[in-house]
């Protein structure tokens, strides 16, 4: 599925003061809207997830965690949207937080299994404070909300698929 989105209509175009070559203007670009709208939503989680000690990726990996437990790191990372690069470090903070532990699947000991701690575990039950939170912070409905997180959850599954490149 290819879909093309023209977000260079020409009134979309603003020419610097000199006349130069007209650029899209930043207040119409999707890329940037999606930019800021996830830097908001972080900031917004932040002061909620502060008491918990939890940073808002290591929210998300507890989240996939909780659901499906254990994950490998390629499953953890392929939830979270990561690489082994950037969910590594991540890892190996909530490790030393006594959040998750890491252990080698005794089935085949090249994969590393991660499960949450009975700490890990414990903060499952505060995160009811944390959604009630940010639901006061939302500026849409739940309607509105939800039709947004199925377009978005569509958006991501096609651009997983455009950047995955050839098999």
């Amino acid at each position: 599925m290819t879909t093309t989105i023209d977000t260079n209509v020409s009134h979309t175009l603003a020419a610097d003061a000199a006349g130069a070559v007209p650029v899209p203007r930043l207040d119409q670009q999707l890329c940037f809207a999606l930019y800021s709208a996830s830097g908001l939503m972080t900031k917004l989680y932040r002061p909620l997830l502060e008491p918990l000690g939890l940073t808002y990726p290591q929210y998300l990996a507890m989240l996939a965690l909780w659901q499906h437990s254990p994950s490998t790191v390629g499953e953890l990372g392929e939830a979270l949207g990561l690489d082994s690069a950037t969910l590594t470090p991540l890892i190996k903070r909530m490790e030393a937080g006594g959040l998750v532990t890491r252990r080698r699947d005794s089935a085949d000991e090249r994969r590393v299994l991660v499960e949450p701690t009975a700490k890990g575990e414990a903060l499952r039950a505060r995160m009811k404070d944390v959604q009630e939170g940010l639901n006061c912070d939302m500026p849409l409905e739940r309607a509105e909300l939800k039709a947004l997180h199925g377009t978005l959850t569509r958006l991501v599954a096609g651009l997983r698929e455009v950047t995955a490149g050839p098999g």
